[in-house]
């Protein structure tokens, strides 16, 4: 899955995070003070509370950008695994140097996406039965929106559009500057021959019968009551797809999905998700020379 999420540009934004993240760090000058270049050191990944695991191949990918061509990394889980506390999730050997310097990085990114999919994995367990879909937003860390994104899957969630070409939304304000919601559509429906799928957002329902006459892919419910959302439920036919957002937590959503959206988007998942607690041990060090 990893693989398959990270290509083309979303593995050069990639690339370029990790080397960002290196890069804020400087050099270590403790582990090069106290340990030869060519000193080996092996160490673990250990989950210190049960979690949803998520990032664990970045640790070969932090490895690689830093040129290390001599690391050894055992995988003792996989992405989307619910580990237990206790749990040892990965190893690594590794020179002793580079291996102390990719630590911080390799953590911060495999605690805060764990936390993401762990987070993911609450909200959509709070839904089961109901067949409707939690989606995350673009409310993303700045620069890891797509690692973010990824964690969501692995937490058994999907994806809302990734950046705003994906998909055309029209929210408030673009909808208050052209005048009405029909004039929006005609303005975005004659701006592009092919036009990307649309979403319109609605706060009234008289909002929701003017976006179903215009027929878009999907019409969002912002920050409605239960009873208004559940009657502009009603006027929407199944070939448009609907979406409840604003304001949604675990202690709500369960009676927003018995409504019977398509699906319910929360930012909640990503901006307010908890750092899951995984610790790296050093198990052992292989002396090399100098």
């Amino acid at each position: 899955m990893f693989s398959r999420f990270f290509r083309d540009e979303r593995l050069t934004m990639l690339h370029r995070l990790v080397d960002l993240a290196l890069e804020e760090d400087g050099r270590d000058l403790t582990s090069e003070a106290l340990f030869p270049p060519a000193s080996m050191l092996q160490a673990s990944i250990v989950a210190k509370e049960d979690a949803v695991l998520a990032g664990l191949p970045l640790i070969s990918v932090v490895l690689g950008r830093m040129g290390c061509a001599d690391s050894v990394v055992t995988m003792l889980a996989s992405d989307g695994e619910t580990v237990e506390s206790g749990r040892e999730v990965a190893r690594i050997l590794a020179p002793a140097p580079i291996l102390l310097k990719a630590e911080r990085v390799i953590m911060n990114f495999v605690c805060h996406l764990s936390g993401v999919a762990t987070a993911t994995r609450r909200f959509v367990q709070a839904v089961e039965g109901t067949g409707v879909r939690v989606l995350d937003t673009r409310k993303t860390t700045p620069g890891q929106r797509y690692l973010e994104k990824y964690a969501v899957r692995m937490g058994g969630g999907h994806n809302h559009r990734a950046n705003l070409e994906e998909m055309i939304m029209l929210k408030d304000n673009h909808i208050d500057q052209a005048g009405s919601i029909t004039e929006a559509v005609r303005r975005v429906r004659e701006a592009y021959a092919l036009c990307p799928p649309l979403e319109i957002e609605c706060r009234t329902i008289e909002d929701v019968r003017e976006a179903v006459a215009l027929a878009p892919e999907r019409i969002m419910l912002d920050n409605m009551p239960p009873d208004t959302a559940a009657r502009a439920l009603a006027l929407i036919p199944a070939h448009i797809e609907s979406e409840i957002s604003g304001n949604v937590t675990l202690k709500t959503i369960r009676a927003l999905a018995e409504l019977r959206p398509t699906f319910i988007s929360t930012g909640a998942i990503t901006h307010s998700a908890p750092v899951a607690d995984f610790s790296m041990r050093l198990t052992s060090t292989h002396r090399g020379h100098a």
